[in-house]
């Protein structure tokens, strides 16, 4: 992928004043920001130590946690049973006595061994406490579809941990995202989930000199401009970021401004970003690589609709979304995607925009058929 320009647009947070723009001192990799922001904190806090299957001498199943068992032994980095119900349980209880533990599941499919200690004891404590008793911990692995690894590795979770009050739930796309992200999280007093992508993990992004540092912090519930425009908004997050950029790289040619968000926090949602940019471009799309019933998309859209937001559109929201199926797993002997899939970009092209911003394409709409195939494909809700 091209990587973003590391600049005004790029870096400023939604909603806050215009700066100088912070120079780029190198790139890193999704993989290296997470295991930098882990190290940096350990070292910080001898409270916060890491546990999760082959976390410490295999360094990690995706080798997030590269070297930091050699650093800080078998006390701060802990290799687990297979067994996600017992080691997210001792996180927990150990977060309770004054730890803040960071538990690692080897993908979030396997996290559902453990949902009654992520939402019966992490989540809740607080609350059926009385505010007496909080939970410092970070829930964190790849979560979504990766490279044909079925549907037993392969669902999007987003949604279902927004869904429940008592989780902070972040999902980065960049390295800074994912650094400053992880920092804030293993600082905060609340049990976070922390959505990784696989495919993420190994591509490079460049990084600021001030994102280098070990005080960098990105503050939780704030979303991101990654690129302005000024004809339609296109929210995102994690992966789907990176195919709204491509969307509105092509959108571009065809000119079309797209004005791209990278939400980042799920959970708490910052929508008054999309609020101001809806306001300035009065059409919106959501891109996320879940299903689409009841999906991040789905929320946007019901609180656009309760807001004085739903009176700037010029058209209906748009929902682009992963096809409500299971994942299938890659044949074998295959090693490319099938080449079917929706594109998102030519999508737009083809209907909404082959009008040139009519005001209303119902009819458009009602003459288009769509074909689902596997991800990313179309929501059969749109309109």
């Amino acid at each position: 992928m091209a990587l973003r320009k590391c600049g005004l647009a790029a870096s400023r947070l939604v909603g806050t004043p215009r700066v100088a723009s912070t120079r780029c001192a190198s790139n890193m990799t999704v993989r290296d920001a997470i295991n930098q922001a882990m190290d940096e904190e350990i070292k910080r806090d001898e409270r916060v130590y890491l546990l999760g299957e082959e976390v410490a001498q295999y360094d990690g199943a995706y080798k997030v946690s590269k070297g930091l068992w050699k650093k800080y032994g078998d006390k701060r980095i802990i290799d687990t049973p297979i067994t996600e119900m017992g080691f997210a349980g001792i996180a927990v209880g150990s977060a309770m006595a004054g730890l803040r533990p960071i538990c690692e599941f080897m993908t979030w499919n396997f996290s559902m061994q453990a949902i009654d200690q992520i939402i019966n004891s992490a989540a809740k404590t607080y609350y059926m406490s009385a505010g007496r008793v909080n939970v410092p911990i970070v829930f964190r692995g790849p979560n979504g579809a990766a490279a044909g690894v079925a549907a037993q590795h392969s669902q999007d979770f987003s949604a279902w941990f927004a869904h429940c009050p008592g989780l902070k739930v972040l999902s980065p796309y960049s390295a800074e995202d994912a650094k400053g992200l992880m920092k804030s999280a293993i600082r905060d007093d609340n049990p976070v989930v922390f959505l990784e992508n696989e495919i993420l993990y190994g591509q490079s992004f460049p990084v600021s000199d001030e994102a280098l540092g070990e005080d960098f912090l990105i503050p939780i519930g704030k979303a991101k401009i990654e690129r302005e425009g000024d004809n339609v908004t296109i929210v995102s997050f994690s992966k789907g970021v990176e195919l709204a950029l491509d969307a509105a790289k092509k959108l571009e040619s065809a000119g079309v401004s797209a004005e791209v968000i990278n939400l980042r926090s799920l959970r708490p949602f910052d929508f008054e970003s999309i609020r101001k940019s809806v306001h300035k471009t009065h059409r919106l799309v959501t891109v996320e690589t879940g299903w689409p019933f009841c999906g991040i998309g789905s929320e946007i859209a019901a609180q656009v609709m309760e807001s004085d937001v739903f009176d700037q559109l010029d058209a209906p929201l748009l929902r682009v979304t992963g096809r409500p199926s299971q994942q299938r797993p890659r044949r074998q002997g295959r090693q490319k995607e099938p080449q079917h899939q929706v594109n998102i970009a030519d999508y737009l092209l083809d209907t909404i925009f082959a009008t040139r911003f009519l005001s209303n394409y119902w009819t458009l709409a009602q003459r288009t058929s769509f074909t689902f195939h596997s991800f990313p494909s179309l929501s059969p809700n749109f309109f």
